[in-house]
């Protein structure tokens, strides 16, 4: 069964998931999202213990890639993940100052660009230190490719690498990323406790629609839900660890499950918020950045 004739087969639980979403007034909690998957009522880094995801298929990252040096000023370094040894670029603001906030900023797509150390210089301008990590199995790295799955593992470890840097307070490590890495840091935010707040620029909260997109790139069984609920942040939304804000440019496809994600988390009492931005899936980004700046900045 592929992913379109289960989501045919789920449809009924369409219509029962949007009224517990109009009659959230009367108190009804969402149980399943429009998709069909079950929102969660335990923690997601709970679940993550004991689950395994079940690749079908096992190797590198689809998308092709080339490796570049970092920019005058950025060092590239070696973090750990487990067994594996991975890749990350590191900026640091010209400071004398101790104590400094730090941005762990997942990119998009599947590959690292020196592109996406550029979306993410607005933190280093600010005065962030900045570390955008290259996650498993993508630019040469080591590891399998599981499309939002162990690449969190990643993402927290390079919040782990943060964390330990000289003149980096480890209380004031936060987390952001987009699209694809703004899956991955809604999921992190979700798995761990180590970041002071994430912000997510156009992630998308629920796999069965990303997926719908992006089948040919699915390594993992469609027809099992537990691996499209661990991959889906609205389903696990109960489980964010910290303040979190989900941007999206007006009218993007994501911003319809992004309420409902903020809708089960503040039912939880998290705080999470969900802000349109003008402007589409990229030029919307700079000014939904400089939210996200002064956000953290609030909370540093």
């Amino acid at each position: 069964m592929t992913i379109l004739s289960r989501r045919a087969a789920l449809g009924g639980l369409l219509a029962a998931s949007t009224s517990g979403v109009a009659n959230s007034a009367a108190s009804q909690p969402l149980r399943r999202t429009p998709s069909g998957l079950r929102i969660a009522s335990s923690d997601n880094a709970a679940d993550r213990v004991s689950f395994r995801t079940r690749l079908l298929v096992s190797g590198p990252s689809p998308q092709r890639y080339e490796n570049s040096a970092p920019p005058s000023g950025v060092e590239q370094i070696e973090y750990t993940s487990g067994d594996l040894t991975l890749k990350a670029w590191v900026g640091r603001p010209v400071t004398n100052s101790d104590n400094l906030a730090a941005v762990v900023f997942a990119h998009g797509g599947f590959a690292f660009g020196a592109e996406d150390f550029e979306m993410a210089r607005p933190y280093l301008d600010a005065g962030f230190v900045v570390i955008t990590p290259m996650v498993r199995a993508e630019n040469g790295m080591p590891g399998a490719y599981t499309m939002f799955y162990n690449e969190v593992d990643d993402i927290v470890a390079a919040g782990a690498y943060a964390r330990a840097l000289r003149n980096v307070d480890p209380s004031r490590v936060f987390l952001a990323g987009h699209r694809v890495g703004g899956t991955s840091a809604m999921l992190a935010a979700q798995a761990s406790t180590q970041f002071r707040a994430s912000a997510s620029f156009s992630g998308s909260p629920d796999q069965v629609t990303f997926c719908e997109a992006w089948e040919r790139i699915v390594p993992f069984d469609l027809t099992n839900a537990t691996e499209l609920e661990m991959r889906s942040p609205l389903s696990y939304a109960a489980s964010f660890k910290a303040p979190a804000r989900l941007f999206h440019a007006v009218g993007e496809v994501c911003g319809p499950d992004m309420e409902l994600t903020a809708g089960v988390a503040r039912a939880a009492g998290r705080d999470v918020q969900v802000r349109a931005v003008p402007g589409d899936h990229f030029s919307a980004v700079p000014a939904a950045m400089a939210q996200s700046i002064a956000f953290f900045n609030m909370l540093a």
